[in-house]
């Protein structure tokens, strides 16, 4: 089952924090699971194709989208951070 957060602003922008689902069939990596999550929802949550925008990681470990998944983990989404 994986576990998919979602983090700071993209959450609020989202009106979701988190939810577990089984790993849908022929999504194999972090970016296929977001176009899935971005096809599943309103137009808000096309932002999760905006890999400028929206950071990931699994398994508390920053990855890129290419990242494969196996079904058992947990997928954050968030925004980049700046400071000053």
């Amino acid at each position: 089952m994986l576990r998919i957060c979602y983090f700071a602003s993209l959450r609020e922008t989202l009106g979701a924090d988190s939810k577990e689902m089984p790993l849908p069939e022929g999504v194999a990596t972090v970016g296929a699971l977001a176009e899935h999550l971005a096809a599943q929802g309103d137009e808000r949550w096309q932002l999760l194709r905006d890999d400028n925008r929206v950071l990931t990681a699994v398994d508390q470990t920053m990855v890129e989208r290419d990242h494969p998944l196996h079904g058992d983990e947990e997928v954050a989404f968030f925004p980049p951070v700046t400071g000053g």
